[in-house]
Protein backbone atom coordinates (compact mmCIF):
# COMPACT_ATOMS: atom_id res chain seq x y z
CA UNK A 1 0.00 0.00 0.00
CA UNK A 2 1.23 3.57 -0.40
CA UNK A 3 1.11 6.92 0.59
CA UNK A 4 0.95 10.28 -0.75
CA UNK A 5 2.33 12.98 1.01
CA UNK A 6 1.10 16.20 -0.83
CA UNK A 7 -0.71 18.76 2.11
CA UNK A 8 0.53 16.38 4.72
CA UNK A 9 -0.06 19.08 7.90
CA UNK A 10 -3.18 18.78 9.82
CA UNK A 11 -5.27 21.85 9.36
CA UNK A 12 -5.11 23.10 13.16
CA UNK A 13 -5.31 26.88 12.37
CA UNK A 14 -8.36 26.33 10.15
CA UNK A 15 -9.84 23.88 12.81
CA UNK A 16 -9.35 26.43 15.40
CA UNK A 17 -10.92 29.59 12.95
CA UNK A 18 -14.06 27.40 12.24
CA UNK A 19 -14.46 26.93 16.40
CA UNK A 20 -14.03 30.08 16.42
CA UNK A 21 -16.34 31.61 14.04
CA UNK A 22 -19.17 29.23 14.74
CA UNK A 23 -18.94 30.02 18.43
CA UNK A 24 -19.45 34.00 18.05
CA UNK A 25 -21.94 33.19 15.42
CA UNK A 26 -23.90 30.74 17.66
CA UNK A 27 -24.44 28.55 14.98
CA UNK A 28 -23.80 25.01 14.91
CA UNK A 29 -20.98 23.04 12.57
CA UNK A 30 -22.75 20.26 10.04
CA UNK A 31 -22.02 16.89 10.23
CA UNK A 32 -20.67 15.58 6.70
CA UNK A 33 -23.22 15.45 4.38
CA UNK A 34 -24.14 11.66 1.88
CA UNK A 35 -25.00 10.33 -0.61
CA UNK A 36 -28.30 11.38 -1.85
CA UNK A 37 -28.84 11.42 -5.60
CA UNK A 38 -29.32 9.21 -8.80
CA UNK A 39 -25.78 9.88 -9.64
CA UNK A 40 -24.37 9.31 -6.43
CA UNK A 41 -26.27 5.82 -6.41
CA UNK A 42 -23.74 2.66 -6.28
CA UNK A 43 -23.90 1.87 -10.44
CA UNK A 44 -24.53 -1.71 -9.61
CA UNK A 45 -28.36 -0.15 -8.63
CA UNK A 46 -30.85 0.28 -11.28
CA UNK A 47 -30.85 3.85 -12.64
CA UNK A 48 -33.97 6.47 -13.21
CA UNK A 49 -32.90 7.90 -16.19
CA UNK A 50 -36.15 9.51 -17.18
CA UNK A 51 -39.08 11.06 -14.15
CA UNK A 52 -38.33 9.76 -10.41
CA UNK A 53 -41.81 9.26 -9.69
CA UNK A 54 -41.15 9.36 -5.42
CA UNK A 55 -38.69 10.69 -3.18
CA UNK A 56 -38.06 9.16 0.01
CA UNK A 57 -36.91 11.66 3.00
CA UNK A 58 -34.87 10.27 5.87
CA UNK A 59 -35.96 12.30 8.48
CA UNK A 60 -34.62 12.93 12.05
CA UNK A 61 -37.47 12.65 14.99
CA UNK A 62 -37.37 16.18 17.35
CA UNK A 63 -38.96 16.14 20.93
CA UNK A 64 -42.16 17.60 20.53
CA UNK A 65 -42.60 17.65 16.65
CA UNK A 66 -45.23 15.55 15.84
CA UNK A 67 -44.86 11.95 17.18
CA UNK A 68 -40.82 13.09 18.34
CA UNK A 69 -39.40 9.59 16.32
CA UNK A 70 -37.55 9.40 13.60
CA UNK A 71 -39.18 8.55 10.46
CA UNK A 72 -39.10 7.51 6.30
CA UNK A 73 -40.85 9.66 4.57
CA UNK A 74 -42.23 9.62 0.80
CA UNK A 75 -43.20 12.42 -1.20
CA UNK A 76 -44.69 12.35 -4.43
CA UNK A 77 -42.65 14.26 -7.37
CA UNK A 78 -44.32 12.86 -10.60
CA UNK A 79 -45.66 16.48 -12.20
CA UNK A 80 -48.73 14.73 -13.64
CA UNK A 81 -49.79 13.30 -10.44
CA UNK A 82 -52.99 14.35 -8.31
CA UNK A 83 -50.27 14.48 -5.41
CA UNK A 84 -47.62 16.40 -6.58
CA UNK A 85 -45.80 17.61 -4.31
CA UNK A 86 -47.09 16.55 -1.66
CA UNK A 87 -46.25 13.83 1.27
CA UNK A 88 -48.26 10.40 0.32
CA UNK A 89 -46.93 8.16 3.37
CA UNK A 90 -45.09 8.27 6.73
CA UNK A 91 -43.51 5.57 8.70
CA UNK A 92 -42.50 5.97 12.20
CA UNK A 93 -39.58 4.29 13.76
CA UNK A 94 -40.89 5.10 17.19
CA UNK A 95 -38.18 6.32 18.59
CA UNK A 96 -34.82 8.32 18.03
CA UNK A 97 -31.58 7.59 17.07
CA UNK A 98 -29.95 10.25 15.07
CA UNK A 99 -30.87 8.76 11.31
CA UNK A 100 -28.81 9.84 8.88
CA UNK A 101 -28.24 8.20 5.49
CA UNK A 102 -29.97 5.74 3.32
CA UNK A 103 -28.79 3.48 0.33
CA UNK A 104 -30.61 1.54 -2.41
CA UNK A 105 -29.47 -2.23 -3.01
CA UNK A 106 -28.54 -3.43 -6.07
CA UNK A 107 -31.99 -4.58 -7.26
CA UNK A 108 -33.61 -1.33 -6.04
CA UNK A 109 -36.33 -2.97 -4.08
CA UNK A 110 -34.89 -2.44 -0.57
CA UNK A 111 -33.76 0.88 1.26
CA UNK A 112 -31.19 0.18 4.19
CA UNK A 113 -30.60 3.23 6.53
CA UNK A 114 -28.66 3.78 9.12
CA UNK A 115 -28.85 5.74 13.01
CA UNK A 116 -25.50 7.36 14.08
CA UNK A 117 -26.26 7.36 17.95
CA UNK A 118 -28.55 3.89 18.15
CA UNK A 119 -26.49 1.87 15.56
CA UNK A 120 -29.32 0.44 14.20
CA UNK A 121 -29.76 -0.46 10.59
CA UNK A 122 -33.15 -0.49 9.31
CA UNK A 123 -34.06 -2.12 6.28
CA UNK A 124 -37.17 -1.08 3.82
CA UNK A 125 -38.62 -3.21 1.26
CA UNK A 126 -39.14 -0.15 -1.81
CA UNK A 127 -40.10 -2.42 -4.55
CA UNK A 128 -43.38 -4.38 -3.53
CA UNK A 129 -45.24 -1.05 -3.22
CA UNK A 130 -43.23 1.92 -4.02
CA UNK A 131 -45.58 4.51 -2.53
CA UNK A 132 -45.59 2.69 0.82
CA UNK A 133 -42.41 1.37 2.32
CA UNK A 134 -42.30 -1.65 4.36
CA UNK A 135 -39.60 -2.52 7.64
CA UNK A 136 -39.07 -5.62 6.58
CA UNK A 137 -35.75 -5.93 9.24
CA UNK A 138 -34.03 -4.42 11.85
CA UNK A 139 -30.45 -5.32 12.71
CA UNK A 140 -29.59 -4.50 16.16
CA UNK A 141 -26.26 -6.17 16.56
CA UNK A 142 -24.13 -4.30 14.36
CA UNK A 143 -21.67 -2.98 17.19
CA UNK A 144 -21.20 -6.56 18.12
CA UNK A 145 -20.59 -8.18 14.74
CA UNK A 146 -18.25 -5.00 13.36
CA UNK A 147 -17.10 -3.59 16.87
CA UNK A 148 -17.69 0.03 14.90
CA UNK A 149 -20.42 2.20 15.74
CA UNK A 150 -22.62 5.12 14.08
CA UNK A 151 -23.49 3.48 10.54
CA UNK A 152 -23.32 5.85 7.79
CA UNK A 153 -23.27 5.04 3.99
CA UNK A 154 -24.93 2.46 2.43
CA UNK A 155 -23.27 1.45 -0.95
CA UNK A 156 -24.68 -1.47 -3.07
CA UNK A 157 -22.59 -3.88 -4.40
CA UNK A 158 -23.42 -7.59 -6.38
CA UNK A 159 -25.18 -9.20 -3.65
CA UNK A 160 -23.61 -7.59 -0.89
CA UNK A 161 -23.92 -3.94 0.91
CA UNK A 162 -21.08 -2.11 1.79
CA UNK A 163 -21.35 0.21 5.37
CA UNK A 164 -18.63 3.02 6.01
CA UNK A 165 -19.30 3.48 9.85
CA UNK A 166 -17.49 6.52 11.22
CA UNK A 167 -16.46 5.48 14.92
CA UNK A 168 -15.45 2.40 16.87
CA UNK A 169 -16.37 1.13 19.77
CA UNK A 170 -13.67 1.29 22.15
CA UNK A 171 -13.23 4.77 22.76
CA UNK A 172 -16.31 6.15 20.27
CA UNK A 173 -12.93 8.13 18.58
CA UNK A 174 -12.32 8.46 14.89
CA UNK A 175 -11.24 5.29 14.04
CA UNK A 176 -13.13 2.92 12.27
CA UNK A 177 -13.45 0.63 9.20
CA UNK A 178 -15.85 -1.13 6.80
CA UNK A 179 -18.47 -3.32 7.07
CA UNK A 180 -20.01 -5.88 4.76
CA UNK A 181 -23.62 -7.83 4.70
CA UNK A 182 -25.49 -9.96 2.02
CA UNK A 183 -28.25 -8.61 0.96
CA UNK A 184 -30.60 -10.53 3.36
CA UNK A 185 -29.23 -8.30 5.98
CA UNK A 186 -26.93 -11.06 7.30
CA UNK A 187 -23.38 -9.99 8.35
CA UNK A 188 -20.16 -10.71 5.91
CA UNK A 189 -17.09 -9.21 6.86
CA UNK A 190 -15.34 -6.38 8.40
CA UNK A 191 -11.95 -4.41 7.46
CA UNK A 192 -10.27 -1.54 9.30
CA UNK A 193 -9.24 1.50 7.50
CA UNK A 194 -5.61 1.66 7.24
CA UNK A 195 -3.56 3.32 9.85
CA UNK A 196 -0.15 2.44 8.18
CA UNK A 197 1.56 4.37 4.91
CA UNK A 198 0.11 7.36 6.40
CA UNK A 199 -3.75 6.23 7.52
CA UNK A 200 -5.15 7.61 10.31
CA UNK A 201 -8.23 5.16 10.97
CA UNK A 202 -10.98 7.90 9.89
CA UNK A 203 -13.76 6.85 7.28
CA UNK A 204 -16.73 8.56 6.19
CA UNK A 205 -17.87 7.60 2.75
CA UNK A 206 -17.32 5.58 -0.32
CA UNK A 207 -17.48 5.56 -3.85
CA UNK A 208 -17.07 2.78 -6.13
CA UNK A 209 -15.81 2.69 -9.97
CA UNK A 210 -15.90 -0.74 -11.48
CA UNK A 211 -14.06 -0.21 -14.57
CA UNK A 212 -10.91 0.04 -12.25
CA UNK A 213 -12.43 -2.41 -9.45
CA UNK A 214 -11.69 0.19 -7.07
CA UNK A 215 -13.55 2.10 -4.28
CA UNK A 216 -12.51 5.29 -2.48
CA UNK A 217 -13.35 5.98 0.92
CA UNK A 218 -13.13 9.10 3.01
CA UNK A 219 -12.57 10.82 6.36
CA UNK A 220 -14.98 12.69 8.91
CA UNK A 221 -14.97 12.55 12.77
CA UNK A 222 -16.03 10.23 15.59
CA UNK A 223 -18.88 9.39 17.80
CA UNK A 224 -17.61 11.47 20.67
CA UNK A 225 -17.49 14.52 18.06
CA UNK A 226 -20.56 14.28 15.87
CA UNK A 227 -22.91 13.78 19.14
CA UNK A 228 -20.85 16.30 21.22
CA UNK A 229 -23.25 19.92 21.95
CA UNK A 230 -21.88 21.85 19.75
CA UNK A 231 -21.46 24.68 21.99
CA UNK A 232 -19.03 22.32 24.30
CA UNK A 233 -17.00 21.00 21.04
CA UNK A 234 -16.19 24.63 19.41
CA UNK A 235 -14.54 25.44 22.60
CA UNK A 236 -12.65 21.88 22.85
CA UNK A 237 -9.35 22.29 21.17
CA UNK A 238 -8.39 19.05 21.50
CA UNK A 239 -11.85 17.85 20.05
CA UNK A 240 -11.36 19.75 17.16
CA UNK A 241 -8.14 18.22 15.92
CA UNK A 242 -10.15 15.16 15.94
CA UNK A 243 -11.45 15.61 12.50
CA UNK A 244 -9.97 13.04 9.86
CA UNK A 245 -7.08 14.31 7.09
CA UNK A 246 -7.17 11.45 4.71
CA UNK A 247 -8.88 9.38 2.10
CA UNK A 248 -7.97 6.16 0.88
CA UNK A 249 -7.85 3.97 -2.67
CA UNK A 250 -9.28 0.55 -2.12
CA UNK A 251 -9.28 -3.05 -4.24
CA UNK A 252 -13.10 -3.88 -4.63
CA UNK A 253 -11.97 -7.12 -5.01
CA UNK A 254 -9.34 -8.23 -2.42
CA UNK A 255 -11.28 -5.31 -0.08
CA UNK A 256 -7.51 -4.65 0.68
CA UNK A 257 -6.63 -0.90 0.75
CA UNK A 258 -4.13 0.64 -1.80
CA UNK A 259 -3.29 3.82 -1.43
CA UNK A 260 -3.27 6.15 1.57
CA UNK A 261 -4.20 10.13 0.22
CA UNK A 262 -3.54 13.39 2.32
CA UNK A 263 -6.22 15.17 1.84
CA UNK A 264 -6.47 17.47 5.13
CA UNK A 265 -9.41 19.08 6.55
CA UNK A 266 -12.18 16.38 6.53
CA UNK A 267 -12.95 14.84 3.10
CA UNK A 268 -16.39 14.14 2.97
CA UNK A 269 -18.78 13.00 0.13
CA UNK A 270 -16.90 10.60 -2.87
CA UNK A 271 -18.29 11.38 -6.23
CA UNK A 272 -17.06 9.21 -9.77
CA UNK A 273 -17.48 10.74 -12.94
CA UNK A 274 -20.21 8.31 -14.86
CA UNK A 275 -18.64 9.84 -18.06
CA UNK A 276 -17.02 6.62 -20.18
CA UNK A 277 -13.72 6.74 -19.66
CA UNK A 278 -13.08 9.45 -17.76
CA UNK A 279 -12.07 7.48 -14.16
CA UNK A 280 -11.68 10.53 -11.58
CA UNK A 281 -13.07 10.94 -8.39
CA UNK A 282 -14.23 14.03 -6.73
CA UNK A 283 -14.56 14.99 -2.95
CA UNK A 284 -14.59 18.47 -1.10
CA UNK A 285 -13.00 19.44 2.62
CA UNK A 286 -15.36 20.83 5.29
CA UNK A 287 -12.76 22.46 7.33
CA UNK A 288 -10.53 23.72 4.69
CA UNK A 289 -13.18 24.33 1.76
CA UNK A 290 -10.87 22.69 -0.44
CA UNK A 291 -12.46 20.29 -3.76
CA UNK A 292 -10.02 17.50 -4.33
CA UNK A 293 -9.59 14.97 -7.91
CA UNK A 294 -8.44 12.04 -8.05
CA UNK A 295 -6.76 10.45 -11.15
CA UNK A 296 -4.86 7.95 -12.42
CA UNK A 297 -1.28 9.58 -14.32
CA UNK A 298 0.25 8.56 -16.90
CA UNK A 299 1.88 5.33 -15.41
CA UNK A 300 -1.92 4.27 -13.91
CA UNK A 301 -0.73 5.69 -10.74
CA UNK A 302 -3.79 6.83 -8.59
CA UNK A 303 -2.96 11.08 -7.72
CA UNK A 304 -4.66 13.16 -5.74
CA UNK A 305 -4.92 17.58 -6.13
CA UNK A 306 -6.19 20.03 -4.78
CA UNK A 307 -7.83 21.83 -7.29
CA UNK A 308 -9.93 24.65 -6.45
CA UNK A 309 -11.21 26.58 -3.02
CA UNK A 310 -14.90 26.66 -2.52
CA UNK A 311 -16.07 30.39 -1.10
CA UNK A 312 -14.21 32.19 1.14
CA UNK A 313 -12.32 29.84 3.62
CA UNK A 314 -11.93 32.72 6.11
CA UNK A 315 -15.94 33.09 6.42
CA UNK A 316 -16.30 29.25 6.93
CA UNK A 317 -19.14 28.29 4.03
CA UNK A 318 -18.61 24.77 5.45
CA UNK A 319 -18.83 22.57 2.00
CA UNK A 320 -20.99 19.60 2.30
CA UNK A 321 -23.45 17.47 -0.21
CA UNK A 322 -22.04 17.29 -3.45
CA UNK A 323 -23.85 16.19 -7.00
CA UNK A 324 -22.07 15.71 -9.92
CA UNK A 325 -24.05 15.56 -13.19
CA UNK A 326 -23.59 12.04 -15.16
CA UNK A 327 -21.90 13.39 -17.92
CA UNK A 328 -19.45 14.25 -15.14
CA UNK A 329 -19.09 18.00 -16.97
CA UNK A 330 -20.80 19.73 -13.67
CA UNK A 331 -21.31 19.86 -9.90
CA UNK A 332 -23.17 21.17 -7.67
CA UNK A 333 -21.97 22.04 -3.80
CA UNK A 334 -23.57 23.01 -1.04
CA UNK A 335 -22.58 25.11 1.69
CA UNK A 336 -24.02 24.99 5.19
CA UNK A 337 -23.40 28.08 6.88
CA UNK A 338 -24.90 30.21 4.15
CA UNK A 339 -27.31 28.67 2.86
CA UNK A 340 -25.85 28.25 -0.46
CA UNK A 341 -25.90 26.17 -3.07
CA UNK A 342 -22.90 26.56 -6.26
CA UNK A 343 -22.82 25.19 -9.85
CA UNK A 344 -19.31 24.03 -10.59
CA UNK A 345 -17.91 23.96 -14.63
CA UNK A 346 -16.64 19.89 -14.44
CA UNK A 347 -15.47 20.49 -17.92
CA UNK A 348 -11.55 20.13 -17.24
CA UNK A 349 -11.79 18.36 -13.54
CA UNK A 350 -8.27 19.73 -12.83
CA UNK A 351 -9.67 23.41 -13.31
CA UNK A 352 -13.18 23.71 -12.11
CA UNK A 353 -14.76 26.88 -12.25
CA UNK A 354 -18.04 28.18 -10.18
CA UNK A 355 -20.61 29.34 -12.40
CA UNK A 356 -23.60 29.78 -10.53
CA UNK A 357 -24.69 30.53 -7.12
CA UNK A 358 -27.91 30.42 -5.14
CA UNK A 359 -29.07 31.33 -1.59
CA UNK A 360 -31.63 28.09 -0.81
CA UNK A 361 -32.06 28.95 2.87
CA UNK A 362 -31.07 29.78 6.25
CA UNK A 363 -29.18 26.30 6.20
CA UNK A 364 -28.80 23.59 3.31
CA UNK A 365 -27.18 20.23 3.48
CA UNK A 366 -28.23 17.45 1.37
CA UNK A 367 -28.37 18.15 -3.14
CA UNK A 368 -30.12 15.70 -5.45
CA UNK A 369 -30.58 15.72 -8.79
CA UNK A 370 -32.38 13.85 -11.04
CA UNK A 371 -30.08 11.85 -13.72
CA UNK A 372 -30.91 14.47 -16.37
CA UNK A 373 -29.98 16.79 -14.46
CA UNK A 374 -32.87 19.09 -14.99
CA UNK A 375 -34.48 18.84 -11.28
CA UNK A 376 -32.44 19.70 -8.34
CA UNK A 377 -33.92 18.51 -4.70
CA UNK A 378 -32.18 20.24 -1.75
CA UNK A 379 -33.16 19.01 1.87
CA UNK A 380 -31.69 21.35 5.15
CA UNK A 381 -30.28 18.99 8.41
CA UNK A 382 -27.12 17.80 8.99
CA UNK A 383 -27.34 16.32 13.09
CA UNK A 384 -29.60 16.78 15.41
CA UNK A 385 -27.04 18.84 18.39
CA UNK A 386 -25.36 20.76 15.14
CA UNK A 387 -28.31 22.49 13.11
CA UNK A 388 -28.90 25.75 13.22
CA UNK A 389 -30.85 27.54 16.14
CA UNK A 390 -33.62 29.45 16.59
CA UNK A 391 -35.30 31.22 13.04
CA UNK A 392 -32.81 29.83 11.44
CA UNK A 393 -33.50 26.10 12.10
CA UNK A 394 -35.19 25.81 8.95
CA UNK A 395 -36.44 22.41 8.31
CA UNK A 396 -37.36 21.53 4.42
CA UNK A 397 -37.54 19.43 1.01
CA UNK A 398 -37.44 22.04 -1.64
CA UNK A 399 -37.62 21.23 -5.76
CA UNK A 400 -35.87 23.25 -8.55
CA UNK A 401 -36.36 23.07 -11.78
CA UNK A 402 -32.52 23.86 -13.36
CA UNK A 403 -32.42 25.08 -17.32
CA UNK A 404 -28.28 25.32 -17.32
CA UNK A 405 -28.46 28.78 -16.29
CA UNK A 406 -31.13 29.25 -13.24
CA UNK A 407 -33.31 27.17 -10.12
CA UNK A 408 -37.02 27.92 -10.58
CA UNK A 409 -38.52 26.64 -7.01
CA UNK A 410 -41.30 24.18 -8.22
CA UNK A 411 -42.30 23.12 -4.70
CA UNK A 412 -41.28 23.10 -0.91
CA UNK A 413 -42.48 21.37 2.43
CA UNK A 414 -41.85 22.97 5.46
CA UNK A 415 -41.16 19.76 7.67
CA UNK A 416 -41.44 21.80 11.08
CA UNK A 417 -45.04 22.62 9.71
CA UNK A 418 -46.23 19.20 8.76
CA UNK A 419 -44.72 17.86 12.78
CA UNK A 420 -41.94 15.78 10.64
CA UNK A 421 -38.85 16.65 11.88
CA UNK A 422 -35.39 17.44 10.21
CA UNK A 423 -35.34 16.33 6.97
CA UNK A 424 -31.73 14.84 5.85
CA UNK A 425 -31.03 12.53 3.58
CA UNK A 426 -32.64 11.77 0.16
CA UNK A 427 -33.14 9.14 -2.54
CA UNK A 428 -35.80 8.89 -5.46
CA UNK A 429 -37.53 5.88 -6.66
CA UNK A 430 -39.88 4.53 -9.39
CA UNK A 431 -43.18 3.35 -9.25
CA UNK A 432 -41.97 0.55 -12.13
CA UNK A 433 -38.76 -1.04 -11.39
CA UNK A 434 -38.97 -3.54 -14.73
CA UNK A 435 -37.11 -1.28 -16.96
CA UNK A 436 -34.42 0.15 -15.28
CA UNK A 437 -30.36 -0.90 -15.59
CA UNK A 438 -27.66 -0.34 -13.75
CA UNK A 439 -24.33 2.00 -15.15
CA UNK A 440 -23.49 0.25 -18.28
CA UNK A 441 -20.08 0.36 -16.85
CA UNK A 442 -21.08 -1.96 -14.19
CA UNK A 443 -22.15 -4.78 -16.40
CA UNK A 444 -18.85 -4.89 -18.78
CA UNK A 445 -16.44 -7.51 -17.97
CA UNK A 446 -13.55 -5.27 -15.62
CA UNK A 447 -16.55 -4.74 -13.44
CA UNK A 448 -17.59 -8.59 -13.26
CA UNK A 449 -14.84 -9.73 -11.93
CA UNK A 450 -16.05 -7.87 -8.84
CA UNK A 451 -18.77 -9.84 -8.19
CA UNK A 452 -16.90 -13.27 -7.98
CA UNK A 453 -16.37 -14.06 -4.17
Amino acid sequence: MKNTTQGRNRPRKMALALAVSAALAGVALPSGPALADETSCSPYTPLIKGQEDLVYVWTLGVKGVGDGSDKLVTVDVNPHSKTYGKIIHKLSLGGRGEVHHVGLSDDRRYLWGGALDSNKIYIFDIGTNPAKPKLTKTITNFVQKTGFVGPHSFIAMPGRMLITPLSNNKDHGGETGIAVYNNKGDYVAHHPMPKEGGGDGYGYDAGINPQKNVFLTSSFTGWNNYMMDLGKLVKDGEAMKRFGNTSVMWDMKTMKPLKVFQTPGAPLEVRWSWKPGDNWAVTTTALTSKIWVYKQDAKGEWQVKDVATIGDPVKIPLPVDISITNDGRGMWINTFMDGTTRYWDMSDPMQPKEVFTKKIGSQVNMVSQSYDGKRVYFTSSLLGNWDKKGKDDEQFLKMYHWDGKDLKLAFEIDFYKEKLGRAHHMKFQARDLSTLKPLESAQSPPALIARKP
